[in-house]
């Protein structure tokens, strides 16, 4: 048993989750592998954002397939069990795992760094195949070579965060492709092969211009259904761990926290090629074992950070950043291998690079903010990056919108607005309900921190209407309509007739809350004076 071929460490890793009280049964997947390393030759890579469960799936592939361990105990209660080839597959396989995203805190060049992982290996080689004599200065590759002529054996390669060799400090342009070769060596065109996984975050075309690495198959979230589901939360899924949560709550007479609706307005968001939506799984399992909805994204360095992206044309992403924080989608050509350049200059380049990170999500052609575990991450970049020009200067505003709206100052409430009107902002034409949301959102950006603000049913043309949820119980609920060339008397008399306030019903049931107060915010706009008028009534739901 090695440190890289046949260990341990995959089967221990992976029986942690299986422990753990939130842990999602993906082993389906394993189904379409134990075809392909039974086809032998077989090449693919799957991409994702982080946080997306990769490292668990590739510890589950390394403890199902790989020898020298008894994995029964956590596979026979998982569905995998079901399938006719599983006994002759368990752990039958001669498994290869390792991480490349490991490094040594000392290592100070790519020399090092690949030099370790290739002794390593040569040493768990010799170990296991003690019986050969091997010659003396073989190649990882001429090793394996040897043991499958002289014994038949073939291999699984299972490669976790296979690209991150490429952001580590030390490697140069050169190190890189001595890297593409050296993978290129031990995986193509090999007998010994059985399937080679790979798992990352940036696609291969972009490192493998030639013929490198050509011998895989990727699959993306954005551009192959395959896979689309073993990878993030799906619906079902997080109903049946929420149904946990709240059995395991009341066990221990805890209070739940955390509602179902809010897990799907944190966290869920995401889209799979065939449409289906998913969550982002680190945070699920994390706000359900904290009993807290709240930010569980955590930053790994300059690509990470939304503004490293943003800053490189942001005169061409920031009209498209007023409407995905409106809620909107915008139409995007994304080109995954782009998220790989140190120069993003493109419209697209940027939006793609957006998506390949888990920033934003895409469907149909358009991509979008997907929740508000990253509307949050935004929402701070729009309040502290004055380069972003009229939306920075909007966002500024949006504290004082808040308190004013709270307040019953519809004075205020008016010059903000005719302050957003006087940025000669290029969204604010009025012209479609899109951009009446863009800039209502924009101005009523700080209210996030206390609301869940939702746009609900429309009805006709020439306005838009927002509900804001209170987060905290001391706050007012908020139905606001925007008419055009209308009063905001008439806009009050919309949200009357069509009984809004019954939109409170039901969302606060789940934590038996009752609203005790709500807010109808009428505002009107005149195209032929240019002017707003805002007006603010109490109203109550029926019965109360």
């Amino acid at each position: 048993m090695g440190m890289y071929l046949n260990g341990s460490a995959p089967y221990f890793l992976y029986r942690s989750e299986f422990c753990r009280p939130y842990f999602v049964d993906k082993s389906d997947i394993l189904r379409d592998l134990i075809t392909l390393a039974n086809q032998g030759n077989s090449h693919i890579c799957i991409t994702r954002p982080r946080r997306f469960g990769k490292t668990v799936m590739a510890n589950m592939i390394g403890a199902f397939f790989g020898k020298n361990t008894d994995a029964s105990e956590v596979f026979d209660k998982l569905n995998i069990s079901q399938y006719s080839e599983y006994r002759k597959n368990l752990n039958q396989h001669n498994v290869i795992y390792i991480d490349f995203s490991v490094v040594d805190d000392e290592c100070e060049n790519y020399k090092s760094y690949i030099g370790a992982i290739k002794n390593n290996l040569k040493m768990d080689i010799r170990e296991t195949y003690s019986d050969i004599t091997f010659r003396e200065n073989n190649s990882v590759r001429e090793d394996l070579m040897q043991v499958f002529m002289e014994k038949g054996s073939r291999f699984i390669f299972v490669f976790d965060e296979w690209d991150a060799v490429f952001n580590m400090p030390f490697v140069t342009e050169e190190d890189k492709k001595s890297y593409l070769l050296f993978l290129k060596g031990l995986l193509k065109d090999k007998p010994y092969v059985s399937l080679a996984y790979m798992t990352g975050i940036l696609p291969i075309a972009k490192y493998s211009s030639g013929s490198e690495l050509n011998m895989f198959i990727e699959y993306s979230m954005a551009s192959e259904p395959k896979f689309g589901d073993d990878f993030g939360f799906s619906e079902i899924e997080v109903d049946a761990l929420y149904e946990k949560y709240c059995c395991k709550c009341a066990k221990s007479q805890e209070k739940t926290a955390v509602t179902r609706n809010g897990l799907r307005y944190w966290y869920d968001g995401y889209y799979s090629k065939n449409g289906e939506k998913l969550y982002n799984p680190r945070s699920v399992v994390a706000s359900l074992t904290n009993n807290n909805l709240g930010s569980y994204w955590t930053s790994s360095g300059p690509y990470d950070e939304i503004f490293y992206y943003v800053r490189h044309n942001i005169a061409d992403v920031r009209n498209d950043l007023a409407l995905m924080i409106a809620g909107e989608g915008v139409n995007a050509k994304i080109r995954e291998y782009a998220a790989t350049s140190m120069n993003l200059t493109t419209r697209d380049e940027i939006l793609s690079a957006m998506v390949v990170y888990g920033f934003l999500s895409y469907y149909q052609g358009k991509v979008y903010i997907p929740n508000k575990e990253l509307m949050d991450q935004f929402n701070e970049m729009l309040q502290k990056e004055n380069s972003l020009g009229y939306v920075y200067k909007l966002a500024k505003k949006s504290e004082e919108m808040l308190q004013a709206t709270l307040q019953g100052k519809t004075d205020v409430m008016e010059e903000i607005l005719s302050f957003a009107h006087n940025t000669e902002t290029p969204i604010l034409s009025y012209n479609s309900e899109t951009e009446l949301s863009a800039i209502i959102n924009l101005v009523y950006l700080s209210a996030r921190d206390y609301y869940r603000v939702e746009r609900e049913d429309k009805a006709g043309t020439g306005f838009v209407d927002f509900i804001f949820y209170p987060e905290q119980k001391d706050l007012p609920g908020i139905i606001l309509e925007l008419k055009i060339d209308h009063t905001p008397e008439e806009a009050i008399g919309q949200i009357k007739e069509k009984q809004y306030a019954l939109k409170f019903v039901g969302r606060l049931g789940e934590d038996s809350g009752k609203m005790e107060k709500i807010l109808a915010v009428g505002i009107g706009y005149n195209k032929k004076d240019k002017r707003h008028h805002c007006l603010i009534e109490n109203i109550r739901l029926a019965g109360q």
